[in-house]
C-alpha cells in the first residue's frame, strides 16, 4: 500500500489521516496484510477444526410468569394513564 490508497482510505472510512502519517499508517496496514499472506501460506491439510461457541447448546430456563399484575399500582403513580394506556405529551406536529 502507498500513501494514495492510504488517503483514499481515510477519506472512504471517514477518518483523518495528516500527511504526517499516511507513511507510518501504510506501512503498518502493509505490515498486517503481510502477517495475513504468511497464515493464509500455512499448510492446515489434515487439521481438526477447535471448538466453535455456535456448536454449544445454551440452558434455558422455563418460560413461567415469575411476577404479579401491578398495572394499576404503577399506573396510578403515572402523571397521566386513561384505559389501562399511558398518556404522553404529543411532539410530534
Amino acid at each position: 500500500m502507498d500513501r494514495s490508497d492510504i488517503v483514499k482510505l481515510a477519506e472512504l472510512a471517514r477518518i483523518e489521516v495528516t500527511d504526517a502519517t499516511a507513511d507510518e499508517v501504510a506501512k503498518s496496514i502493509t505490515d498486517v496484510l503481510n502477517l495475513v499472506d504468511q497464515l493464509q501460506a500455512a499448510d492446515t491439510d489434515g487439521v481438526a477444526p477447535m471448538a466453535h461457541p455456535m456448536d454449544a447448546t445454551q440452558r434455558l430456563r422455563a418460560d413461567e410468569v415469575t411476577e404479579t399484575n401491578q398495572r394499576e399500582a404503577f399506573q396510578a403513580i403515572a402523571p397521566a394513564a386513561e384505559a389501562g394506556l399511558y398518556l404522553v405529551p404529543k411532539v410530534i406536529d
